[in-house]
C-alpha cells in the first residue's frame, strides 16, 4: 500500500503480522540489521513538511500500518494491510528475540520508565535479555554527537535490537542514522510503547481500541497537545482517500507490492 506525496512515496511493505514475524526472524537468523517504522496519519502530515523525515522514511527497511485510517485507506485501494501499532509490536518482537537468543536495548523516555519497562518485559517474556537502557538527554540530536554516543553504548552492549521511544521524527531519523553505522542492529520505532509498560502513560482501554476510538480517548486526555495534531490529520484525509481510490483503479495489485 503506497501513500501519496509530491516528492515522496511511503510504501507499507509488511502487510500483516505473519509477514512481520517472518521478516524479523529471518534477519535475526542471518545477523542482518534493519529499521522498522510504523506509519500513521501524523507521520503523513510531518512528511509533507519535513525533508529530513522524508529521507529517514526512505531509508526504512520495513514499514507497517499504525492506525485505522491507514488500514481503511488500504482497503479502499484494494491493497489491504493489517493494523500493527508500534506499541503492540513490542511484545511479539521481544518474544522473537528471546526465541533466537538475541539481546535488546531500550532507548528513550526516562531512566525510571526504562527500568520499569525492562522489569515488565523480563517478567512477561522468559528469556528476555535487556543489555542496555538509555535515556538520551534533552535536545537529543538524532544524527549528531549525542546520537553517536547512544550508538557507541549500543555497540558496547552488543545489542541486537534497539527499541526507540523517542517520538517522531527523531526516532525514525535516529533509526536511519544508526542503520548505516551499526548494520547488524535492528532499530524499531515504537513511540510511547515503553511508557505504557512502565505505567508512566496510560493507554486507552482495549474496548476503546476495538472500536477504533483510541484517537478520541487520547484527544480527551491531552486536548491542548493532541486536538491541533488530529485536526491536521483530518485535513489531509480527503487527498489521501482520493489517492487510495486512484490506486484502486490504476495502481499495482496486491501481488506487486514492494518487498522488504
Amino acid at each position: 500500500m503506497r501513500f501519496w506525496g509530491e516528492a515522496y512515496d511511503v510504501t507499507v511493505n509488511v502487510p500483516d503480522w505473519v509477514s512481520l514475524e517472518r521478516h524479523i526472524s529471518g534477519r535475526l537468523r542471518r545477523g542482518d540489521g534493519f529499521s522498522l517504522a510504523t506509519v500513521n496519519l501524523d507521520h503523513l502530515v510531518k512528511l509533507r513538511a519535513n525533508d529530513q523525515f522524508r529521507d529517514a522514511y526512505a531509508a526504512q527497511d520495513l514499514v507497517v500500518a499504525d492506525g485505522y485510517p491507514i488500514v481503511w485507506m488500504s482497503k479502499i485501494a484494494a491493497q489491504p494491510v493489517e493494523l500493527i501499532p508500534g506499541s503492540d509490536a513490542i511484545l511479539p518482537l521481544v518474544r522473537i528475540a528471546a526465541a533466537h537468543g538475541k539481546s535488546i536495548a531500550l532507548v528513550g523516555s526516562t531512566d525510571a520508565a526504562l527500568a520499569a519497562a525492562k522489569a515488565y518485559l523480563t517478567r512477561e517474556v522468559p528469556g528476555t535479555n535487556v543489555v542496555a537502557t538509555i535515556a538520551p538527554p534533552m535536545g537529543f540530536d538524532p544524527t549528531g554527537a549525542s546520537a553517536d554516543t547512544v550508538l557507541s553504548a549500543l555497540d558496547a552492549a552488543k545489542a541486537d535490537i534497539a527499541f526507540l521511544a523517542l517520538g517522531a521524527p527523531k526516532q525514525e531519523r535516529f533509526a536511519a542514522y544508526g542503520r548505516t553505522r551499526l548494520p547488524t542492529v535492528g532499530f524499531v520505532s515504537i513511540g510511547a510503547g515503553l511508557d505504557f509498560f512502565a505505567g508512566t502513560q496510560v493507554r486507552a482501554p482495549k474496548w476503546v481500541r476495538a472500536i477504533a476510538m483510541e484517537w478520541l480517548w487520547r484527544a480527551a486526555s491531552q486536548p491542548f497537545r493532541l486536538i491541533p495534531r488530529y485536526a491536521k490529520c483530518f485535513a489531509i484525509l480527503p487527498v489521501e482517500i482520493a489517492h487510495a481510490m486512484k490506486l484502486r483503479f490504476s495502481g499495482p495489485s496486491r501481488t506487486e507490492r514492494s518487498k522488504p
